[in-house]
C-alpha cells in the first residue's frame, strides 16, 4: 500500500518561512512527477509545484520567487520550501505522486496558517 507522509507545516507569521516535507513509501513504481497542492476553505485542490522526472519545475504564478520545489526520485521524496509567506497561502498542503503507469497518489495534508 502506498503512502505519502507530510510534515512541516504549522502557524507561521506573515513574510516567515516553513518547509514541507513529504516522504513515499509502498511504491515500486517508477514516478514521473512529484508535487505539492493546497486546498482553502472551498475544498478546491490547486496545484502549488510539481516536478518531473526529467528535472523539469512547474509553479503556480502566485507563488512563483517564493517558494521553490526539490525532490529525490530515487528516495521519493519531495520538499517545499516556502517564503515571503502570505495570509492568502493558508491551506492544508498536500503531497501528491503520480507515476508511469497513471497512478495518482495523495498524502492526508499538512496545516500551514499564516497570520500575525
Amino acid at each position: 500500500q502506498v503512502q505519502l507522509v507530510e510534515s512541516g507545516g504549522g502557524l507561521v507569521q506573515p513574510g516567515g518561512s516553513l518547509k514541507l516535507s513529504c516522504a513515499a513509501s509502498g511504491s515500486d513504481s517508477r514516478l514521473f512527477t512529484m508535487g505539492w497542492y493546497r486546498q482553502g476553505p472551498g475544498n478546491k485542490r490547486d496545484l502549488v509545484a510539481e516536478i518531473f522526472s526529467t528535472g523539469s519545475l512547474n509553479y503556480v504564478d502566485s507563488v512563483k520567487d517564493r517558494f521553490t520545489i526539490s525532490g529525490d526520485f530515487s528516495k521519493k521524496t519531495v520538499y517545499l520550501q516556502m517564503n515571503s509567506l502570505k495570509p492568502e497561502d493558508t491551506a492544508v498542503y498536500l503531497c501528491n505522486i503520480y507515476t508511469f503507469e497513471g497512478m495518482n497518489y495523495w498524502g492526508k495534508g499538512t496545516l500551514v496558517t499564516v497570520s500575525s
